[in-house]
């Protein structure tokens, strides 16, 4: 939706201010403490540490997706302004556009990623899920990051993209992208260092000559050929659907394995009735445990908000992990529960203009891995203590020690 801006100025209160950093160690490895005091100190809040509005509501956060005319993606989803000097990177040309130009580039990245497409692939993914099924239970005691989510989806979703990247690049990568997109703290700096003797190397293999044949990468090159889109930005759009289809989607399968060990009555609903329940389960766990935890914008111009005023020109964070917790709109809302309707009412996949593009291919690899698993085993059982990843913008498990009883 896009709501016109006014002109006039804002008669409303400043946003209140929150002294706490929602990027210290604390806070990552349990955000739901900060969360609830977000939520309930307004609609939007100022975080005092980092200079940004924070929106913690499940309805704010929804305004704030998708009114682009007041928040606008041109400085970048991330923290920093791309548009201001120091920027370090260039802008995505998908997620960091907003309509019409998003809209022209979107319909153009749609025909190449068609539901008929994704379609074609369920196969090769439902074989690839049944042996990474069967070797777990071969194990009995597994770790569901490494064994599961990492060892399905880091071997089909480059093959289906067109490009071949070593696992621990493709995490390395990826854990830096999402530090990224918070703010400039030791957490970023010890990623870029880690990562930096990869930087060259991951910046030529998104390249044409490096596309395997018959990957949408592949064809996105042939999209830009035809003038779809601005030249030179198809290897930004690799990019875009790169780590699109791995982090989080591995971050969701990780949380779903680990709230279904921890939550037995829910599991066996899912394993009486699979067809329905395991794409239930897997949404609820997106809700539940938002992979993407927060996503920004930045005002066009002193506007008013659930309230409250916020200043032009300032970064605003949508966090999606508090506003699917929000209580305005979920009853009970810090329950896994699987027979929950939060498909397309959930914020982790976006909303709006910009809603996440590239979810039907994270469906796909949820219901093929979660199926093979869960038709196969009479319970998930956890077998130690589970660790978050820290990483600045991503919730995400670094391990996940599960038993599998056959």
């Amino acid at each position: 939706m896009n709501t016109a801006a006014t002109a006039s100025p804002v008669d409303a209160p400043d946003a209140p201010v929150l002294d706490e950093d929602p990027f210290s160690d604390e806070n990552l490895a349990n955000p739901y403490p900060l969360f609830e005091r977000m939520r309930e100190l307004g609609p939007a809040v100022f975080i005092q540490p980092h200079g940004y509005y924070a929106v913690g509501r499940h309805a704010e956060a929804g305004i704030v997706a998708s009114d682009y005319a007041r928040f606008t993606t041109a400085g970048g989803v991330g923290m920093s302004d791309i548009r201001k000097p120091g920027a370090w990177r260039a802008r995505s040309p998908i997620t960091e556009v907003d309509p019409p130009e998003h809209t022209r580039v979107r319909a153009a990245l749609q025909k190449i990623l068609s539901p008929l497409v994704v379609k074609t692939w369920r196969e090769a993914f439902e074989q690839r899920a049944q042996e990474v099924a069967e070797a777990a239970l071969a194990k009995g005691e597994i770790d569901g990051v490494a064994d599961i989510a990492e060892a399905f989806v880091l071997s089909v979703f480059p093959q289906v993209l067109g490009v071949a990247v070593p696992p621990e690049r493709i995490k390395q990568t990826g854990e830096l992208n999402f530090n990224q997109l918070g703010p400039n703290n030791a957490r970023l700096q010890a990623a870029m260092e880690k990562t930096a003797p990869l930087m060259e190397w991951y910046a030529q293999v998104l390249q044409r000559e490096h596309m395997l044949p018959g990957g949408f990468g592949e064809r996105i090159y042939q999209a830009e050929d035809a003038g779809d889109f601005d030249p030179g930005t198809a290897p930004l759009h690799v990019r875009t659907f790169f780590r699109a289809g791995v982090d989080t989607t591995m971050a969701g399968i990780g949380s779903t394995l680990k709230l279904l060990s921890e939550n037995p009555d829910q599991f066996e609903r899912v394993r009486q009735d699979p067809a329905k329940l395991i794409k239930s389960a897997f949404e609820e766990a997106l809700r539940l445990e938002s992979p993407a935890q927060v996503m920004f914008r930045a005002t066009t111009q002193d506007v008013e908000l659930g309230g409250v005023k916020l200043r032009a020109d300032t970064k605003v964070g949508y966090h999606m992990g508090a506003a699917n917790r929000d209580p305005r709109q979920w009853k009970d809302p810090d329950r896994f529960d699987v027979t929950r309707q939060t498909t397309g009412v959930h914020r982790a996949f976006g909303h709006g203009a910009h809603v996440c593009i590239g979810q039907m291919i994270a469906r796909l690899e949820a219901e093929s891995i979660l199926g093979a698993l869960l038709r196969r085993v009479t319970a998930i059982e956890p077998a130690g203590p589970a660790r978050w990843r820290p990483v600045n913008t991503l919730r995400t498990l670094d391990t996940l020690p599960l038993r599998l009883r056959a």
